[in-house]
């Protein structure tokens, strides 16, 4: 049971003079079931988190006590699979509000600071391999490397340049591009772009493009749907199919492609301060773009240690801005070219 305290200063209780940890819950005390119902993850999940956040967690000060790192994980867990800083879920552990909502922003900056150690394409040969033959068994689209897709999480109104957030629905947000392996794992994740910005326009922008224009392999491709523009490293479906070949091409890149779509309804479900269903992040988009990649990061950790990235239900989530899409495609005429050349020798 919760004792009860007087919380005066959040940071006493974060950092502590000579690093002493207050410590009100202890996970051997509970269950996996309670664990997994509350905080979303099982025991062996939220240990493995302490010891790779830990050191990021127990920075010394010079006050007097300190939160431990597993409540910060925990509150900070509770928070991304519920969506509120409930009450409850302090009371649980013994911290205030307001601690609750520190333990979130370190937790966040942990995990945000360690993204491009879980979050990566694969380098060498025999992984890029493993990854295209795993799409390939999906519905036999040859030579992909990821599937793409934007994904719109809703933020609070920010102070400044209000506008730029606003997305097609009349609602902030931001337009977050994220591409996915065949099991649903993440491969890269830019979650910092303004919900005003169509896709085809946040991908000119990305990362993700220098890294593919300039850097990855030649030998392989994204598949995006026709809210992006057809590149040669980036295939999109054909407007309008009109031979078999052309109807069997469209078929299997839907099939494919829809992981990404699968992938977000999980992240979604399992991290509920996304979908909506408690309301908008109430946080600058700065902070707001943390908070989505650190869940981002939980996701792929989850994977990692056996968490079926498809056995969670589906929620309700919020509405997608519907995309006008402009058929500029004649435009790279070796992009068509390219597509052609995969239309013919595997679906003819």
């Amino acid at each position: 049971m919760a004792v009860p305290i007087a919380v005066l200063d959040c940071d006493l209780l974060l950092y502590g003079r000579g690093h002493r940890t207050l410590d009100r819950f202890k996970l051997e005390d509970v269950t996996d079931e309670y664990l997994v119902s509350t905080y979303g993850f099982p025991r062996r999940f939220i240990y493995y988190l302490v010891e790779l956040l830990g050191a990021s967690l127990s920075r010394p000060t010079q006050r007097s006590r300190a939160i431990s790192p597993e409540t910060q994980i925990l509150a900070a867990l509770g928070f991304y699979t519920s969506g509120s800083f409930q009450t409850r879920m302090g009371d649980a552990i013994g911290i205030s509000q307001a601690s609750m909502s520190r333990c979130v922003a370190n937790v966040t900056e942990a995990l945000v600071e360690r993204a491009s150690q879980f979050i990566h394409f694969p380098e060498d040969e025999a992984t890029v391999q493993s990854l295209k033959d795993d799409f390939y068994g999906l519905a036999g689209m040859p030579g992909v490397l990821g599937v793409v897709d934007c994904t719109h999480v809703a933020i609070k109104a920010p102070n400044a340049e209000d506008l730029s957030y606003v997305n097609r629905k009349g609602l902030h947000s931001l337009n977050c591009l994220m591409v996915c392996d065949a099991r649903g794992v993440l491969l890269s994740a830019e979650t910092h772009w303004p919900g005003s910005l169509p896709n085809c326009a946040v991908l000119q922008r990305a990362a993700l493009t220098s890294q593919f224009e300039t850097e990855l392999h030649k030998d392989g491709w994204l598949l995006g749907d026709s809210s992006f523009f057809l590149r040669t490293w980036l295939m999109t479906p054909l407007h309008i199919p009109e031979t078999p070949a052309e109807y069997r091409y469209n078929m299997a890149h839907s099939a494919t492609h829809n992981v990404i779509e699968r992938t977000f309804r999980t992240i979604r479900s399992r991290f509920r301060c996304l979908d909506g269903s408690k309301g908008t992040l109430q946080y600058s988009p700065e902070k707001s773009s943390h908070i989505i990649l650190a869940c981002c990061v939980l996701h792929n950790i989850s994977l990692e240690h056996g968490l079926d990235v498809w056995s969670l239900p589906a929620t309700g989530h919020m509405e997608q801005p519907e995309e006008e899409y402009e058929q500029m495609e004649s435009m790279d005429s070796e992009a068509c070219r390219v597509r052609q050349e995969l239309l013919l020798a595997h679906f003819s």
